[in-house]
């Protein structure tokens, strides 16, 4: 099977890994509009559902990502100086660099074809060649956005602001 996926961050290179392991001779393409080391956000975090799941699908990207991961179980939110603990929630997470370096390490020896810098314009400019295409580009998607009528996705802008912030607390 002839596989693109249109995205090269942690989902479209899982999903390219995963598919190498159900059938190595499947031929696995990742387009990636950027460089191989460039980035955007800050961290991929990760629960102890989709850890053991992970370490079914694939023991070895699985332990390679393990050997770089943070762990905890509390959640500490300090307001007005007032700290609120709550436990028993079993994450863990990894710097996104990191996390890409390794997935692009494993697709690597799994024979995936990556290609770095290269930019689309839609899926469907694809679709003759490839059995299967596969939209993984990301918050912004260009594949979403070009099978809007078939996917029918419901979007809402909201006010709320979430951020995300590493600080040094013990």
């Amino acid at each position: 099977m002839k596989i693109l996926c249109l995205g090269g961050g942690p989902a479209g290179l899982y999903f390219a890994i995963s598919m190498k392991l159900r059938d190595p001779a499947h031929q696995v393409t990742v387009l990636e509009r950027n460089r191989a080391n460039d980035t955007f956000g800050w961290g991929v975090v990760l629960s102890d559902d989709a850890l053991s799941r992970m370490q079914d699908n694939d023991p070895k990207s699985t332990a390679a990502i393990r050997d770089h991961f943070a762990y905890w179980d509390d959640i500490a939110v300090v307001h007005k100086g007032r700290r609120t603990v709550s436990g028993g929630h079993g994450f863990a997470g990894i710097g996104r660099k990191q996390m890409l370096i390794l997935l692009q390490e494993r697709a690597r020896e799994l024979g995936v074809d990556m290609q770095f810098q290269t930019e689309f314009k839609s899926a469907e400019d694809y679709r003759k060649d490839y059995d299967l295409v596969v939209g993984c580009d990301g918050i912004n998607s260009l594949v979403r956005k070009e099978y809007e009528g078939v996917f029918k996705p419901d979007i809402e802008v909201r006010l709320c602001k979430f951020i995300w912030l590493g600080t040094r607390q013990k």
